[in-house]
């Protein structure tokens, strides 16, 4: 089995690059690596796709820490089942529009699925008995009270993050099987970084993705593919 865990800064996952270094004798017929690839969308989607191109995982994981729209608890550990470009659009008479509602795209055609880039394997969704969730992916991070409530209301999302849409459509086209990770570290809108719980979510987010990682590799690299 050949697993690529990725995450858009190194300090989100150094926790278990250094726990895979210091078991070498518990992944020795398996081989792991590690792609930091920068934040934002266009960072993640180049070096994710030079990455594959080099050498084609059997799984991917993308990890990282997320704001949160709804009431679930700091720290918390989620699986993405679906995520979305939320914010590639315009803005006309006071109403946001995206690439589908301005028939720049077709919602239903591959990867999406109703304009989201859904998840499709159930077996890296249940390998670990964590939340499934909604997230959407931004350019920039939402802090207006207006713009937190046309998510709310559009997207139904749990979660934001900077990079997982683009994660979700280059597996998906790709056809890797791939699972997003996410913890909380903060309520979307709060900016006041002493409410966070960034060094939590971070030992939360790396606890889950060593487990994960353990789960997958009872298994052999045919298991996972649809």
């Amino acid at each position: 089995m050949y697993i690529l865990i990725t995450a858009a800064t190194s300090f989100e996952i150094q926790a278990t690059l250094d726990f895979l270094k210091n078991n070498p004798e518990k992944f020795q017929s398996h081989e792991i690596s590690f792609l930091i690839t920068g934040v934002g969308m266009v960072a993640t989607s180049h070096s994710l796709m030079k990455a594959i191109c080099k050498k084609k995982a059997d799984v991917i994981l993308q990890a990282g820490i997320a704001g949160c729209f709804t009431e679930n608890p700091l720290s918390e550990t989620l699986l993405i089942q679906q995520d979305s470009f939320a914010d590639m659009g315009v803005i006309e008479s006071n109403q946001f529009k995206n690439i589908f509602d301005l028939n720049l795209a077709d919602k239903n055609d591959f990867p999406f699925s109703n304009g989201s880039l859904i998840n499709p394997n159930d077996k890296l969704l249940n390998i670990f008995p964590l939340e499934k969730a909604v997230g959407i992916t931004v350019n920039e991070i939402t802090t207006s009270k207006e713009r937190i409530a046309w998510h709310k209301q559009n997207n139904a999302p749990i979660v934001e993050s900077m990079e997982g849409a683009a994660f979700h459509y280059v597996c998906l086209q790709e056809k890797i099987p791939f699972l997003q990770i996410r913890s909380i570290s903060n309520y979307i809108g709060e900016r006041d970084k002493t409410k966070w719980k960034l060094k939590e979510s971070i030992a939360a987010l790396n606890e889950k993705l060593i487990l994960i990682t353990e789960e997958i590799l009872k298994h052999d690299e045919v298991y996972f593919r649809i």
